[in-house]
C-alpha cells in the first residue's frame, strides 16, 4: 500500500490543499485546521449550514495563508497573528481559546460570506483534548471535528462510485491521506498503521454528515448523493453490529474513513511513502 494522497484544511471548512508532503505535528498535519470561522456567539462554522464556505480556496506561501473567492481580491493570513486577544470559542461539544484575528480579515470573511464573522487561530498553548474514549497519552486536535487525522482507501471510492449514477470525487469527503492498492474498506478493521516512520492508531469509524453531498468547487448541495447510497450498506449497525455504541456511533451513522492519532511526531510524510498495516 502507498500513501497517495495528502490534504490539509487549514481554516476549518473552507477549501483544501492538496500536498507533495507534510510535518505529522501531534495535533495533525502542520497548519491543518489551526484556523476557523467562528459567528457572533463564537460557535464554529461549517459548510453544513453555509456550503458557499466550500468555494473559498486556499494556498500556502512564504508569508502565510493565501486566500481567495471570486469576484473578491486575495486576502494574505500570516501565519502567526499579530494580536493576542484570546476568546473562547466552541466546537460541537468543546470550548476552547482561540486568538481574534485583525479587523481586515474578520471583514474579508464577513463580506464574501454575507454574514458576520470572525476568524480565529489556535495557538500553541491551546490544547483541545481529543474524545476521552480514546485518549490514551493526553493527545490534542487543532478546530478539526475530533481527531487530528481522517484516513481513506481509493478503493472504498471506487467500490462506492461504482453503485452512484454519477461519481463523485474524494474531495467530498476531506481526508488527510489517501491510500492506494488497500482492498474496499479495508481501513473498517485496521487498528494501526504505518505510514513513512510514523505510527498511527485508528480510533473510530467516521459518522459522515451532509457535506458529502455539497460540490466542493461549486458550493452548493448536489442531492442526497453520496448518503443515499452508503445507507444502503454503510449503516453502523450492519457494519459493526456488536460494538458500534462503542465508537460512540448511532446505529444508522453513514460510516465512510476512519480517524486516526499519531504516536509520533515530527516526520514528514510523503506522497508514495510505504504504507502497512501493523
Amino acid at each position: 500500500m502507498k500513501l497517495s494522497e495528502i490534504n490539509i484544511y487549514p481554516i476549518k471548512s473552507l477549501g483544501g490543499i492538496s500536498l507533495e508532503k507534510s510535518v505529522v505535528e501531534k495535533r495533525g498535519l502542520q497548519f491543518d485546521r489551526r484556523w476557523m470561522l467562528v459567528d457572533e456567539n463564537n460557535q464554529f462554522l461549517t459548510q453544513r449550514e453555509f456550503p458557499k464556505m466550500a468555494t473559498i480556496s486556499l494556498e500556502l506561501v512564504k508569508e502565510g495563508l493565501s486566500v481567495s473567492a471570486k469576484n473578491f481580491e486575495n486576502l494574505l493570513v500570516p501565519y502567526k497573528p499579530h494580536d493576542d486577544k484570546k476568546i473562547e470559542v466552541r466546537v460541537w461539544q468543546s470550548l476552547c481559546e482561540g486568538i481574534v484575528m485583525e479587523k481586515q480579515y474578520n471583514d474579508w470573511f464577513s463580506e464574501v460570506l454575507k454574514m458576520n464573522c470572525r476568524l480565529v487561530y489556535m495557538p500553541d498553548e491551546t490544547e483541545r483534548a481529543v474524545n476521552p474514549l480514546f485518549n490514551k497519552n493526553n493527545d490534542i486536535v487543532s478546530f478539526a471535528d475530533g481527531y487530528p487525522f481522517l484516513v481513506i482507501g481509493e478503493n472504498s471510492l471506487n467500490d462506492l462510485n461504482e453503485k452512484l449514477d454519477d461519481s463523485i470525487p474524494m474531495n467530498r469527503f476531506r481526508p488527510n491521506f489517501v491510500v492506494q492498492n488497500s482492498a474496499p474498506f479495508a481501513e473498517d478493521n485496521w487498528t494501526k498503521l504505518q505510514i513513512g516512520n510514523t505510527i498511527f492508531r485508528l480510533t473510530k469509524p467516521c459518522a459522515r454528515c451532509v457535506i458529502t453531498t455539497i460540490d466542493q468547487t461549486e458550493g452548493f448541495v448536489t442531492g442526497k448523493e453520496p448518503l443515499k447510497t452508503l445507507a444502503d450498506y454503510r449503516l453502523a449497525k450492519d457494519i459493526f453490529p456488536n460494538n458500534f455504541s462503542f465508537f460512540g456511533l448511532e446505529k444508522n451513522s453513514v460510516l465512510f474513513g476512519q480517524n486516526l492519532i499519531a504516536e509520533n511526531f515530527g516526520e514528514t510524510l510523503k506522497i508514495g511513502d510505504e504504507v502497512k498495516e501493523m
